[in-house]
């Protein structure tokens, strides 16, 4: 059973690393902020679009790096769709957590459901410097919601 999990989280990361589906610099963006990770080289340009009842409308990324980066930055984009602001806080400070201890932790249904989306990249907490390769992208989110232009991983 945690073969068939492994490989299909395996799958899902490779699918999302090699064809992004959010991987283009939106054309209208109100929010944008860039990550980078030194000890790695990662590089990601986050865009964010907020919709007219303020929601996030669209996010959308430009990215150099390693499969889990990509990967996270895509995934991201997908749940960050119709959330708010704050949610979108809640749901990167949750999967931090997340990427750090590989355990799904204790959250509000709306986030909750966010983050079994995000579950196959819970592997990284295996591999320290790989935790900050996931979590690149979540930096340059808060990073943009703030009105800030850049972030670290660091």
């Amino acid at each position: 059973m945690f073969d068939d999990l492994a490989d299909l989280y395996q799958e899902v990361i490779l699918e999302h690393s090699q064809r992004p589906r959010h991987g283009r610099k939106l054309e209208c963006f109100d929010a944008t902020a860039r990550g980078d990770n030194p000890m790695c080289g990662d590089r990601v340009q986050l865009f964010v679009r907020h919709g007219p009842d303020g929601t996030i409308e669209e996010a959308g990324f430009e990215a150099r790096g390693c499969a889990i980066s990509v990967a996270s930055a895509d995934m991201m984009a997908e749940v960050l769709r119709g959330r708010t602001d704050e949610e979108a806080r809640q749901i990167a400070e949750k999967f931090r957590e997340l990427a750090r201890t590989g355990a799904l932790p204790e959250a509000e249904d709306a986030v909750e459901a966010a983050l079994e989306t995000l579950q196959p990249l819970a592997g990284v907490h295996a591999y320290p410097s790989r935790v900050k390769c996931a979590t690149l992208a979540w930096h340059a989110l808060i990073a943009a919601l703030a009105g800030g232009k850049e972030a670290s991983s660091e």
